[in-house]
């Protein structure tokens, strides 16, 4: 069974920073790509970032903003969040998968930001 850990998260004010982790076991941080996905109230989960070891992805409204990052030492991947806006509030979510299909979820982070 993959568990994915996640930890960070927070209340923050417009403009601050937030660090988000999430730890996996060591054969699932060598099997797939980790990729972190966000949902606010009343909309749909979205993509936000993703790390593959080889390859970082961002959704274009973080580009510049965020960064992940990951830690094979630690089978953890980051995501540095800077410059937060009250729209990046939602639950964040640690995901695991292959060629695009992410197959196992963390239980999910608050991130608050206030205006």
């Amino acid at each position: 069974q993959v568990q994915l850990l996640e930890s960070g998260g927070g209340l923050v004010q417009a403009g601050g920073s937030l660090r988000l982790s999430c730890a996996a076991s060591e054969r699932t941080f060598r099997t797939y790509g980790m990729g972190w996905f966000r949902q606010a109230p009343q909309k749909e989960r979205e993509f936000v970032a993703a790390w593959s070891g080889l390859s970082i992805y961002y959704a274009d409204s973080v580009k510049g903003r965020f960064t992940i990052s990951g830690d094979n030492a630690k089978n953890t991947v980051t995501l540095q969040m800077n410059s937060l806006k009250p729209e990046d509030t939602a639950v964040y979510y640690c995901a695991a998968g292959t060629g695009g299909a992410w197959k196992y979820w963390g239980q999910g982070t608050q991130v608050i930001v206030s205006s």
